[in-house]
């Protein structure tokens, strides 16, 4: 099984449709093994509180989304043991450090960061840690 650590960028698209929601409901196949730092949850939530400001959908929506996420199988783990490696990697990228808990857990594991987010994965791709991220529609 392949490992992916997936993002919050990714993970916001099995909830809603949009672009690139799809290759993201790919990764819930049971096919690979899910991974991503335990801020994930706290991330969705602050996409479902700006979807709700925004009417995209209900609080009650919201609740379901949040239920929904928890049993999914992504094993979580702790960013604290990231910490150092993630901070390193935010100073030579210039991306938050938040983006680069994902990136540093995937190093971690010898797995593949999938986003879709545009910026994280050009200030990354190019770079010494390359081969531990992938672009959302390039799920193989």
């Amino acid at each position: 099984m392949t490992v992916y650590v997936v993002d919050a960028s990714v993970a916001a698209k099995w909830f809603i449709e949009e672009e690139y929601a799809q290759p993201a409901l790919t990764l819930l196949s049971g096919q690979h093994r899910l991974h991503a730092p335990d801020f994930l949850m706290l991330e969705i939530d602050n996409i479902l509180c700006k979807w709700i400001r925004r009417g995209i959908i209900s609080e009650a929506d919201g609740e379901v989304v949040r239920s929904t996420l928890a049993q999914l199988p992504i094993q979580k783990h702790p960013f604290e043991s990231l910490r150092d490696s993630a901070y390193s990697l935010a100073n030579r990228t210039g991306r938050s450090l938040y983006d680069c808990l994902y990136v540093a857990l995937a190093a971690l594991l010898d797995g593949r960061m999938v986003t879709a987010d545009r910026r994280l994965y050009e200030a990354v791709a190019d770079g010494p840690l390359g081969e531990h991220v992938l672009w959302v529609d390039d799920i193989p």
